[in-house]
């Protein structure tokens, strides 16, 4: 069956690993590098689509399962005709599973083999999303790229807990990529943890590409640890992810980051901070600080 997500590898750099690519979707390419600004709830806040296609120049934006699975609900969204009509946006989406966010719950979620039970931090209901759920809920948004529902460790963490999430992440992965069934109309991307730990992070890599996604993420990452062990698990696992697929960072935004990402060999990035921080009246541009 024909694949919704392929790429297209234009350059490598020798020195530094950075790489020019293309990634074919249904709704248009993506030249990467690429940043992709954060609709959270189906839209970018404070921007109309017309602003990020003509301002931005955004080729892809992102928005978020678990978000969109509360309010107003992927059924909803399906009746609409899908996101990109629910939110007049005609350029690629991609919807992160919701692992992240229903992991940053503590408290009020109980992790299990089949899935995660939580309480909506709306208005305390209780609800689930396992594997399974995340695909039926992505499917119905009708986003180009899904993402595998995976377990977000905190940091830091035990070697045995980081372990035993990444082994139940890859479990997770094999369970996505069973329920899918848009294959020809939406990609699946796997996620690779692993926390801080290069042996679980190798393995997890390894592991993911067995299944034969068309993309994989690095995710774990950037969620409060010195920045020398961010670079240094960056630039360890970049290696082992599949040349001829898109390589995809998850949560990253600093300008710094950024260019990090991009030496190493990553082709996406994401995140709210460029937009969160302009609504407080800060923008980043590639210009010098205004004298005036």
């Amino acid at each position: 069956m024909r694949q919704a997500i392929t790429y297209e590898l234009l350059h490598i750099d020798k020195n530094s690993g950075a790489r020019r690519g293309v990634i074919h979707t249904p709704h248009g390419d993506i030249q990467t590098p690429i940043f992709m600004p954060v609709g959270t709830q189906a839209t970018v806040k404070a921007m109309t689509p017309e602003e990020l296609k003509e301002e931005v120049q955004a080729q892809i934006i992102l928005a978020n399962t678990y978000h969109l699975f509360l309010r107003p609900g992927h059924e909803l969204v399906k009746e609409a005709g899908g996101l990109h009509k629910f939110m007049n946006w005609d350029r690629p989406i991609l919807t992160d599973s919701g692992g992240f966010q229903v992991f940053s719950l503590g408290p009020l979620r109980k992790i299990k083999e089949e899935g995660v039970e939580f309480r909506s931090h709306l208005d305390g209901s209780k609800k689930f999303i396992s594997p399974e759920v995340a695909m039926e809920i992505q499917e119905a948004l009708g986003s180009d790229i899904m993402m595998a529902f995976d377990e977000c460790c905190p940091y830091p963490s035990t070697y045995e807990y980081t372990k035993n999430s990444m082994e139940r992440t890859t479990r997770w992965a094999v369970r996505c990529k069973e329920a899918h069934k848009t294959v020809d109309k939406q990609g699946l991307f796997g996620i690779i943890q692993g926390g801080f730990f290069k042996d679980l992070r190798e393995k997890s890599a390894k592991d993911l590409i067995e299944l034969d996604l068309p993309g994989y993420a690095i995710g774990g990452i950037s969620v409060g640890e010195p920045k020398e062990e961010f670079l240094d698990i960056l630039n360890y696992t970049t290696p082992f992810m599949p040349d001829n697929k898109p390589r995809y960072l998850m949560g990253v935004g600093t300008p710094d980051y950024l260019i990090e990402a991009a030496l190493a060999g990553i082709d996406m990035c994401d995140c709210v901070l460029p937009t969160r921080i302009a609504r407080h009246g800060t923008a980043m541009t590639s210009k010098r600080k205004s004298s005036s």
